[in-house]
This record gives C-alpha cells, sequence and structure tokens, in this order.
C-alpha cells in the first residue's frame, strides 16, 4: 500500500476501517518490539535494561520475550 493510499484511509469515517488499521499497526509493533528485544538480547541486554526501554518492568518483559 501506497503512502497516499494509507493516508486516504486514515482520514475515513468509516470505524470499521479505521479498526483494522489500528489492528495492522499493533501487530506491526509486535513484531518491531520482538526484533528489536532478540537484538538487543544478542548484543548481551539484560532484561532489566530491556524493560527500562520498553517501560515494563524486567519481569514482564522477560515474560513476554524470555522463550
Amino acid at each position: 500500500m501506497e503512502e497516499s493510499e494509507l493516508s486516504a484511509r486514515l482520514r475515513t469515517q468509516d470505524p470499521a476501517v479505521l479498526l483494522r488499521a489500528v489492528g495492522a499497526l499493533h501487530r506491526l509493533a509486535e513484531q518491531v518490539e520482538a526484533a528489536a528485544v532478540a537484538r538487543a538480547r544478542v548484543e548481551g541486554w539484560s532484561w532489566e535494561q530491556i524493560g527500562d526501554a520498553l517501560g515494563v518492568s524486567r519481569q514482564s518483559a522477560h515474560t513476554k520475550h524470555g522463550k
């Protein structure tokens, strides 16, 4: 989807379209977060450092990403 098409869709007043866009953004954010956490772990970051960067506790970060 091109940026202009995305912009047009986000200007809509249709709640269904807007909510689908929000869902897509949430899924993208989860993917970016997982990749960033994986990279931080490869670079030796502690769960406390990752939690601090994400604004959550180390326990929350580890529970979500520490597989």
